[in-house]
Order: structure tokens, then sequence, then C-alpha cells
């Protein structure tokens, strides 16, 4: 599937579309949805891509819980990456490294592959939160922003947590 199939499609993806996807995969990060519309959470590609891509922070955000959650979207993220434009990219590339490094910081099951420390000039070592750390200041770095990105991960990590006790209950 080329770049401009990719881009195209994902343009006339709603908000609702993607928080549908995301509860049908199991993942209750976001409230919201019900709408009607194509059955996103069986096309992981562009689910990846429209999220990386979305206006939405709180919809980029939960990239984080969809790859703690599915680590089978692993395969897809490097050939969704090549295909989005700068900005996309660098969400999807730290949102992605952020999921691997709280993967083993928490030591789930299946961990999730790092393809992006090289890509974004990181170095990682044996401990996951130094990772984290290392991943924020240099998300902080390439976006030029103040954003307080160490936070943002935990925060995407916190809520998915509660899903996951939400699940279980």
């Amino acid at each position: 599937m080329g770049y401009n199939l990719i881009m195209s499609q994902t343009v006339a993806i709603t908000g609702n579309q993607l928080t549908n996807a995301l509860r049908a995969l199991d993942i209750n990060f976001i409230l919201g949805g019900q709408s009607k519309g194509e059955p996103l959470h069986k096309k992981p590609a562009r689910l990846i891509a429209a999220l990386a891509q979305s206006d939405e922070s709180r919809l980029r955000l939960s990239l984080i819980p969809l790859f703690l959650e599915h680590s089978e979207f692993a395969l897809r993220v490097r050939t969704v990456a090549k295909r989005l434009n700068p900005s996309a990219r660098l969400t999807l590339q730290c949102y992605y490294s952020a999921a691997v490094w709280l993967g083993k910081k928490y030591q789930l099951h299946k961990t999730l592959p790092d393809y992006f420390s090289q890509e974004l000039n990181l170095h990682p070592v044996d401990d996951p939160e130094e990772n984290l750390k290392a991943l924020a200041k240099r998300h902080k770095e390439l976006r030029g922003t103040r954003v307080n990105w160490l936070g943002t991960y935990r925060h995407a990590a916190q809520v998915w947590q509660k899903g996951l006790e939400y699940k279980k209950a």
C-alpha cells in the first residue's frame, strides 16, 4: 500500500471511529465513540496511521496502550512510520518507544522490539525508567516544545493500567 493511499484513507477517519476501534480491541483508554464506519480494529496499519495523524492528542496518546495491549501491532509499525509525514512519524516513533520501555518496566509477557532508538539517536540501557527519561528528553528536543513527555508517557500507562483493572472487575 503506497504512502498516498494510507494518507488519503486516514484523512476521513473520525475520532469516534478511532475510539470505537480501540474499544473493539478492548482498550478503554478514551471515552466517547458510538459512530458507524469502517471496522478499523481489523486493519492495524490504518489504525496506527490514523492515530498517529490525529488532531486530538488523546487519540495520538492512545498509541501507547494500543502497543502495550496488542504487541502484534508492532509488526506493522516500521512500515507505517515510513509512510507518514515527519510530525506524525515522530509521534509514532516516540509513543511506540515509550510503549517498549513501559512494557519492560511493567514486565509484560510479550515485549516489544526496540525499532526506533537508533533513529531517534538514543542509547538504551538496562533500566527502562532511564530509557523513558532519555526518550522524553529527546522527544522534547525534536518537538521543540516544553511538554513534560515523561509525565505524558506515565499518564498513558496509568490510564491503561486502570483500564486493565476495570476489565478484571
